[in-house]
């Protein structure tokens, strides 16, 4: 059985048909059908007070309790600020050879950073960024090449730089793997 890649959104910011859009790449790219839907996630349990952030990994682990076992790819989109105690913020988290990722667009908006807003850059931003934490699903490792996808962003003008789509090396391991898993 082929499994599918499901782009759950608890965004305000993401009208449902440019979610589709994004779908339709990531189907190009994984090579498996992408589906979005839209969820309103319970976050308060990761909230930080002290830090005024959400812990992505208690955000991924509670969003895997409830996610049934499979070989589904699941994304959750959330508008929030995320974070993992070693960082002081992400844009995304994933579980590597996983089921499940979060990525956030709250650091991806030029209006964070005190900039004219650009709903065309933040989609743009977003796309890459799942990509990214989908890659890590799939057992993809941060790439060293400029432009590919998979290369880590610690600056939103590091996600600029990037492609939306792996470079010719992690698109030959992603086959490798896919090759590998699905019948």
């Amino acid at each position: 059985m082929r499994s599918s890649i499901h782009i759950l959104s608890g965004s305000s910011l993401v009208h449902p048909s440019e979610l589709e859009g994004m779908a339709d790449n990531i189907s190009n790219i994984f090579g498996l059908r992408s589906i979005s839907s839209r969820i309103d996630p319970d976050l308060r349990r990761a909230y930080d007070p002290s830090r005024g952030q959400y812990n992505s990994t208690m955000l991924l682990s509670g969003f895997l309790e409830h996610t049934p076992p499979g070989p589904d790819k699941n994304i959750i989109l959330v508008d929030v600020d995320l974070f993992i105690p070693v960082l002081t913020f992400v844009f995304g988290e994933a579980q590597f050879e996983g089921t499940a990722a979060i990525v956030s667009t709250h650091r991806l908006s030029n209006q964070y950073y005190g900039l004219p807003g650009s709903h065309e850059l933040l989609l743009l931003r977003l796309e890459k960024e799942l990509i990214h934490e989908l890659g890590h699903t799939f057992g993809l490792y941060h790439c060293r090449q400029f432009e590919c996808v998979m290369r880590s962003s610690t600056y939103v003008e590091e996600i600029d730089i990037k492609k939306a789509i792996p470079c010719h090396d992690c698109a030959a391991r992603l086959r490798e793997i896919y090759a590998g898993r699905v019948g």
